[in-house]
């Protein structure tokens, strides 16, 4: 576990991936590309046994399949635990995209190959305006694609370090709009499993945008619960900690946290090592400052609820119950899913290929060339990864 520095808005918190399925090992953050992946083949990489190794048996309509050789590498904008992430431009247009770009090897030596096709998976059902959307992905023989909305404003993260913390009219509609979003995953029957500021982008026009999928979970009915520890330790839900089994509840945990996190500056459970942080997140009481309304200290109250069964956004209604409280009465819900409300605070972007407000740590580092060996399993566990999501309706019929 990384620690986070408030002087040093480059070091991430890494997520705690699914212990039922990883061995207890640090993962490599240290993937390079290979080149004839983000290029394309050289000359003397072409092989007629390189094409068999990544047809997929998916349809994607009358559609046209799309791959590495459609895009233009530009700078690196991210990185991951199985990869990096590239801003990039789609050939022969303007269209600017984030490219995630994953090592088969990888993914297979960590057993991941599930979580990835999950993610994938998630992200091809998925549409609504405050969760970027998945436009292609596709697969070569040693790496996967997913092909992204590219959402410059850089990470809620990054502009929180920049600002300290965010007034409450600011941090209501950011908090709204994540609201939004998670609603409309737990009624699709999906659960985050890992919000944070890192996974949560502003566009150019200041809205928040939920990201990376990786962790998420599919459920049926509102009595399933998953039994693994999963997410990233500052907001993880205290039934996780307790091994006791948890629900979407634990997804309004983490927004309590959030929420916490954009009015105070900071989370409220920090500080010791990692046994001393889970054992605050368990016990200690929520200490709300003085300078925060009523109103906010009845919402976090109701959010960082230690019991998940009595945390606001669990019962029968759901997520109504997060919508309608006091905190919100100025929200006109419709208004805010339409992005007719728009945010006080405005991202410094300076045009679709701005890279201004991502870390000069991966803006800076050139695209490296480096090997990618081959997954060490029998069959291709990725088929059916190719995906290009349909125009929409009314494009189709013009």
């Amino acid at each position: 576990m990384v620690q986070i520095s408030r002087s040093n808005a480059n070091i991430l918190r890494k997520p705690f991936l699914d212990i039922v399925c990883l061995p207890a090992t640090e993962i490599d953050d240290k993937v390079d590309l290979d080149f004839s992946d983000v290029f394309g083949p050289l000359p003397s990489q072409e092989t007629e046994d390189d094409e068999d190794d990544v047809k997929d048996d998916d349809c994607v309509s009358n559609l046209k399949a799309i791959g590495i050789e459609d895009f233009e590498v530009l700078k690196m904008v991210g990185q991951g635990a199985f990869g990096k992430v590239y801003q990039v431009r789609k050939i022969g247009s303007s269209e600017i995209f984030a490219m995630k770009v994953m090592r088969k090897d990888k993914i297979v030596e960590k057993n991941q190959a599930e979580y990835i096709i999950a993610e994938r998976e998630i992200l091809t059902k998925v549409d609504h305006p405050f969760i970027v959307q998945l436009r292609y992905s596709f697969q070569t023989k040693y790496r996967l694609y997913l092909v992204l909305d590219y959402v410059n404003g850089g990470q809620l993260f990054f502009q929180l370090h920049r600002q300290g913390l965010f007034r409450e009219d600011l941090a209501r509609i950011f908090a709204a709009e994540i609201v939004s979003a998670v609603s409309h995953l737990h009624a699709n029957g999906i659960m985050h499993r890992d919000l944070k500021p890192e996974n949560i982008l502003l566009d150019a026009e200041g809205h928040a945008m939920l990201t990376d999928f990786g962790l998420a979970k599919r459920f049926e009915g509102e009595t399933t619960r998953s039994n693994s520890m999963c997410g990233t330790l500052e907001y993880m839900a205290p039934e996780i900690l307790l091994a006791r089994g948890h629900d979407k509840a634990a997804d309004w945990w983490s927004v309590g946290v959030l929420l916490y996190e954009m009015l105070t500056g900071r989370p409220p459970f920090i500080g010791g090592n990692r046994q001393k942080m889970q054992q605050k997140i368990i016990k200690d009481k929520i200490k709300l400052p003085a300078y925060l309304s009523t109103e906010a200290h009845s919402l976090l109250k109701g959010l960082l609820h230690k019991e998940a069964s009595k945390r606001l956004g669990s019962g029968s209604g759901g997520s109504e119950a997060i919508r309608s409280h006091k905190w919100f009465k100025c929200i006109n819900w419709n208004k805010l899913e339409a992005r007719e409300i728009r945010p006080s605070f405005l991202p410094e972007v300076g045009g679709m290929q701005c890279t201004a407000n991502f870390a000069d740590c991966w803006t800076k580092k050139p695209v490296i060339d480096s090997p990618a060996g081959s997954p060490n399993c029998a069959e291709n566990p990725f088929l059916g990864f190719t995906y290009v999501r349909p125009p929409a309706l009314f494009l189709q019929f013009s």
